[in-house]
C-alpha cells in the first residue's frame, strides 16, 4: 500500500522534469493520488497542449495508486475549508490533504503555503 500522497503540483513537476522531479521519482512506487488530483493533472496537461490520449496516460501514471474520491474524503475536504481558506487552497488541494489524512501518510507538494497549515499530517516540499 502507499506510504506517501502526491499533490497534483508534485506529479506535474515530475512529468515536466522540473526541480524536485527526482524526489517524486524516488517515492513513485509507494505513492497515492486522489482521483480529483488526476483530473487536475489531466486538465493542466491538456491546457498545455498535450493530446487527450497523452494527457490521460500521463495522468494515470502520476502515482502508483489512484484513490476514488469517496464520501469520507468529500466530507473531510469540505470541513478543511476552515483551516485552508486563508491560504487559498482549491478543492483539489483539499482532496489531496483529505487523502493524506485518511491514509495517515505524508504529502508531497510544491506549494510552500501548505507548510503554514496546522494539520495532523507531514507536508514535504519537493523544492
Amino acid at each position: 500500500m502507499s506510504r506517501v500522497v502526491l499533490d497534483a503540483s508534485a506529479a506535474l513537476a515530475a512529468f515536466a522534469q522540473e526541480p524536485g522531479a527526482d524526489i517524486v521519482a524516488a517515492v513513485l512506487e509507494d505513492s497515492a493520488i486522489s482521483a480529483v488530483n488526476v483530473a487536475e493533472i489531466c486538465s493542466k496537461l491538456v491546457s498545455r497542449g498535450l493530446l487527450q490520449k497523452e494527457a490521460e496516460e500521463a495522468s494515470l501514471n502520476s502515482a502508483r495508486y489512484i484513490f476514488p474520491f469517496d464520501t469520507v474524503q468529500a466530507l473531510l475536504s469540505g470541513t478543511l475549508i476552515q483551516q485552508t481558506r486563508r491560504f487559498g487552497l482549491s478543492l483539489a488541494d483539499r482532496a489531496c490533504l483529505a487523502l493524506a489524512i485518511t491514509l495517515k501518510a505524508p504529502v508531497y507538494t510544491t506549494d510552500k503555503t501548505w507548510n503554514k497549515l496546522n494539520l495532523d499530517i507531514e507536508i514535504r516540499l519537493i523544492r
